[in-house]
Parts: structure tokens; sequence; C-alpha cells
């Protein structure tokens, strides 16, 4: 618990918005395992729309590391565009990733 107390400092939060064909082809599945492995909080939930909205929580590292994969890491997926809001604190903390339910 205190690791992740030192860590607090360097907590960034990002909505992600990705728009293209990213629905019905497992990119929600793919994209909590991939949050799993680079250990970040948060969560993945497809919306109405057809994008994919994800809520990111690490370190500016781990962030990058999980847009850079959001944008192409995923071959089924045709990523038009990927809309990056970072939210400033106070936000609530995340304990794990997760996939919600449609938007």
């Amino acid at each position: 618990m205190a690791a992740a107390d030192n860590d607090d400092g360097m907590l960034e939060t990002r909505l992600v918005q990705v728009r293209g064909q990213v629905q019905g082809i497992g990119y929600r599945e793919a994209c909590v395992r991939r949050a799993w492995a680079v250990g970040v909080t948060g969560w993945v939930r497809n919306r109405m729309d057809g994008s994919v909205e994800v809520m990111l929580q690490g370190s500016p590292e781990q962030l990058a590391s999980m847009c850079a994969w959001l944008s192409e890491g995923m071959s089924a997926a045709l990523v038009d565009e990927l809309a990056v809001t970072e939210l400033q604190p106070p936000f609530a903390r995340f304990d794990r990733f997760e996939r919600l339910p449609t938007l």
C-alpha cells in the first residue's frame, strides 16, 4: 500500500474517445488485458455512437503506453481518431481496470 501512496504524485487520469471500427471485434476485452499488463486502472465501454470510451489512470509512462496501444495495438481495429482529455485533480481513484456496460 505504501508503494501506491508514493506514486500518487505521478498519478494522471485521462479520458480517451476511440473512433473508427472498434466495436464487435473484441477491442474492449483486449483493452482490459492490455491495461492489466501495463498496470493502469480505470474502465472501458462501448458508446451508442459506435466509439469506445476509455478512462485511464496511472503514471505518465503507463498512460503513454496505453494510448499508443489504443491507437494501433489491435490489428483488427481501424482507429480513425483518438481524442485524449487530461482530467485535472481531484479525481476519483480507481483500484482496477474493468469493462463497463454500453452507454
